[in-house]
């Protein structure tokens, strides 16, 4: 009497993360977009119905990737013990190293991403989540540190300050994506400079700051 053996095969795990992964390194291959979800899953072997558990599109998926970024960042920051003690100066040239850091590891990506956008930065709208997860984190250092201004302007300043970090960082970010300096050293001068004034606005004393930021910026430009 013969026997067959079963052989049971168990289903892939998918989780967001793997999708993100798959994904990443389709457009890197491909230099281009999978047309649909559908194309995409049918590429990499795995059901539409995955895919929509986690994200409502291919749209929302670059979003989240950002997101992601953002969260590995934080949760890098939040390591340290001390960072709650720090000024807010170091608390956002901690945030712009640690995010700069995590961009260089996916610098392929990044470039690909941001490049293909020809509306600019500002309008991007792979960036609208990872944008709004900046602009509170941000409102928690303003939060954190409550000597920066007073109550009479903290309603106003927090608006404003956040909205300005988040244009100071498109404006590092650009600089970054067409910095070619050894270990994108360039960009590293110019968080601390930029850090230096967005910060500074806040005080009395700014000009010091602007002029020496100017400064960089003029040299980097007649390079």
């Amino acid at each position: 009497m013969e026997t067959t053996k079963k052989t049971t095969s168990k289903k892939k795990i998918i989780t967001d993360d793997a999708i993100i992964s798959m994904y990443m390194e389709n457009v890197l291959l491909n230099n281009a977009e999978p047309k649909n979800v559908f194309s995409f899953c049918k590429e990499h072997k795995i059901e539409e119905a995955d895919f929509y558990k986690f994200f409502g599109s291919i749209e929302a998926l670059r979003q989240e990737i950002w997101v992601k970024f953002f969260e590995n960042a934080v949760a890098s920051i939040k390591k340290d013990e001390a960072f709650d003690s720090y000024t807010e100066k170091n608390k956002l040239l901690t945030l712009y190293f640690t995010l700069f850091e995590i961009l260089t590891l996916n610098r392929s990506y990044v470039i690909f991403s941001l490049k293909e956008n020809k509306e600019g930065l500002k309008n991007l709208k792979t960036l609208k989540q990872f944008r709004n997860h900046f602009k509170d984190f941000i409102v928690t250092i303003i939060d954190d540190n409550q000597n920066i201004v007073s109550d009479r302007v903290s309603k106003i300043t927090k608006p404003v300050f956040s909205e300005g970090a988040w244009i100071q960082f498109l404006f590092l970010l650009k600089f970054w994506m067409d910095d070619t300096s050894t270990g994108f050293e360039k960009t590293d001068v110019l968080i601390e400079k930029s850090v230096n004034t967005v910060v500074d606005l806040l005080d009395t004393k700014p000009l010091e700051s602007l002029f020496d930021l100017g400064k960089f910026l003029w040299k980097e430009k007649m390079n």
